[in-house]
């Protein structure tokens, strides 16, 4: 009697520890991040045609590189404090337009107009060119490519 007692006792004590060790797993597992944008690192072919693009065409500022960053990296701040880190590589990669870099600006109308008294092409989703298309939740947007081939979308989908 006094060992069904014990084991009993036993049996309740593993299932409690592992109730306890199960409540604090899905408890960690269930840990919200929040998470905010950092920063977007493109290689380029060459850091300062790909600095201008950034900088006279988009419109971006160019931020002070840090010290000890190499002059092949060039730095842009974005209204949202995030950053685009211009790299400059000879690995660059071809990438299709659904991987791409996507901003925002309420002034999508405008911008359509620089980018063309620059003659940058920009095309929809589905590439007619100098079109927009309007996403399913009611966001306009235009999609076209910096010097090294990386695709940019931007919208009207300012928060």
């Amino acid at each position: 009697m006094v060992r069904k007692a014990k084991t009993s006792s036993l049996i309740l004590r593993n299932l409690f520890l592992n109730l306890v060790f199960l409540f604090l797993s899905f408890n960690a597992l269930s840990q919200s991040f929040e998470f905010s944008n950092s920063h977007l690192a493109l290689h380029v072919k060459d850091v300062s045609v790909s600095a201008e693009f950034y900088s006279k065409i988009l419109n971006i500022k160019e931020m002070e590189t840090p010290e000890g960053i190499p002059s092949t990296t060039r730095w842009f701040q974005l209204a949202d404090q995030s950053e685009i880190h211009l790299i400059e590589s000879k690995e660059l990669v071809k990438l299709p337009k659904g991987i791409h870099l996507s901003i925002a600006t309420n002034q999508l109308k405008e911008l359509m107009k620089h980018l063309k008294s620059f003659n940058i092409h920009f095309e929809n989703w589905w590439g007619e060119a100098s079109e927009t298309n309007m996403r399913g939740d009611n966001v306009e947007q235009i999609y076209f490519q910096d010097p090294d081939g990386y695709w940019i979308e931007v919208n009207d989908d300012v928060k």
